[in-house]
């Protein structure tokens, strides 16, 4: 059986789709999927053993630049990628109109979110099978019932599997235990307080720990050049490449980031983290996996799901995050590595 999906981003999201693809391995033997994607993700769905080919599309970099040649081009490249092949079944598994209108294209049975389950519900229009999902379940578990639903098997109640193996990136040279700090995202709101990230820094090296920043922009270079200023056991990277980060996940002892595509990433390599949520709603987009922790600030607007906060909007952070201290982080740091 061959089964396209379309799951183009964000980083979390396609990250959510992994555990769905995992029970259909597993429940259809003979199954085999082939994935759209956008270009800055299409090693993802590579890590999963059943996807057979991910083909990349560039909706990001093609909107600022609608009127070049290269894009149109490269736009008829993708369509004709898309209709080699002739599927059983596509399953548009992020309910947008710009989802369902890639589906358009493709060759197969169309199968998404129904009217009331899709992100945006003119986005229903586009499939034969309409697939009815609660809008109030964790991400993961939305994609996995409309993948139930779609293919017709039963859904498993066992934690997500991502269908990642962690030891394929396993790397010698990070032979001495670290910490990994995930402090950038792009939503403000969602960002913890850089001081508290100092003194958060501050307890681990104390206790010689080792700590890794990694960082995707100058502002977040900055901002852990000066977590780094205040111990030599605290290493900023250079920036990375996907293929780098994730190797630098796989190996760590402990990651402790904000709501964050990276956070996901490290509970889909199973390693042991704790992720910081101001804003936004652990219980519906929270990572899921083994050993993994979520603090959730404790505050009456919480989670408001805003990117700007209207609470004290001159604040430099939110002041829901003041009810997730460092000391508390550390506890919870000391109890995953306990276990």
């Amino acid at each position: 059986m061959r089964v396209l999906i379309i799951k183009t981003s964000s980083m979390g999201d396609v990250i959510h789709t992994l555990p769905a693809v995992t029970d259909a391995g597993k429940a259809i033997p003979s199954i085999l999927f082939d994935w759209v994607v956008e270009e800055n993700f299409a090693e993802i769905p590579s890590w999963n053993p059943w996807v057979r080919q991910v083909i990349p599309v560039a909706l990001r970099r093609w909107r600022k630049n609608l009127s070049a040649k290269q894009t149109w081009t490269e736009w008829k490249a993708f369509r004709k990628a898309l209709r080699l092949n002739q599927y059983d079944l596509v399953i548009d598994a992020q309910g947008l109109l710009k989802s369902a209108a890639i589906s358009f294209f493709a060759k197969g049975k169309k199968a998404g979110f129904n009217w009331g389950s899709a992100r945006e519900a003119l986005a229903s229009l586009f499939y034969r099978s309409k697939c009815q999902v609660a809008k109030k379940e964790h991400a993961i578990t939305r994609v996995r019932e409309l993948f139930s639903q779609a293919l017709g098997d039963p859904l498993p109640d066992s934690i997500p599997g991502y269908g990642i193996d962690r030891a394929r990136f396993y790397d010698e040279k990070f032979n001495q235990p670290y910490f990994v700090f995930l402090h950038g995202t792009r939503w403000t709101t969602k960002h913890w307080p850089e001081n508290y990230w100092i003194e958060l820094a501050a307890l681990a090296t104390a206790k010689n720990f080792g700590i890794k920043l990694l960082w995707g922009n100058e502002q977040e270079k900055a901002r852990a050049e000066r977590i780094a200023a205040i111990s030599p056991k605290i290493e900023v990277l250079p920036r990375l490449s996907l293929s780098h980060i994730v190797r630098v996940l796989a190996n760590a002892q402990v990651v402790v980031g904000v709501d964050t595509g990276l956070s996901h990433l490290t509970a889909a390599l199973n390693v042991p983290a704790i992720t910081l949520y101001g804003p936004s709603n652990a219980i519906l987009t929270g990572a899921l996996g083994e050993k993994q922790i979520h603090l959730s600030v404790q505050f009456p607007c919480a989670p408001c799901l805003k990117r700007e906060c209207t609470f004290a909007p001159s604040s430099a952070f939110p002041p829901c995050f003041t009810t997730v201290s460092p000391s508390i982080v550390w506890n919870e740091i000391l109890k995953l590595i306990s276990s």
